[in-house]
């Protein structure tokens, strides 16, 4: 399989994908809070301007099984 930075970009997202799952359904753990505790972090541009109005909202939820996954899937990238 050739090696591009978009099959690199899948591989993080999914692996950031699969943290924040597996975060979600262990939330409940008392003794994983650690792991799942999530840090928001959030961007809200917008403009009025005469002819065009926009407003974008994006939000990130990283926790540190979220960046664990992100991490195995970079491994699992360089591995192929």
């Amino acid at each position: 399989m050739k090696k591009n930075g978009w099959i690199l970009l899948l591989f993080i997202f999914l692996g950031l994908l699969a943290g924040a799952l597996l975060a979600n359904w262990l939330k409940e753990v008392p003794g994983l809070s650690f792991l799942t505790r999530a840090m928001e972090v959030s961007w809200s541009p917008a403009a009025d301007l005469a002819v065009i109005k926009y407003s974008l909202n994006l939000e990130i939820r990283l926790s540190l099984l979220s960046v664990i996954g992100a991490a195995v899937a970079i491994w699992l990238y360089r591995k192929m």
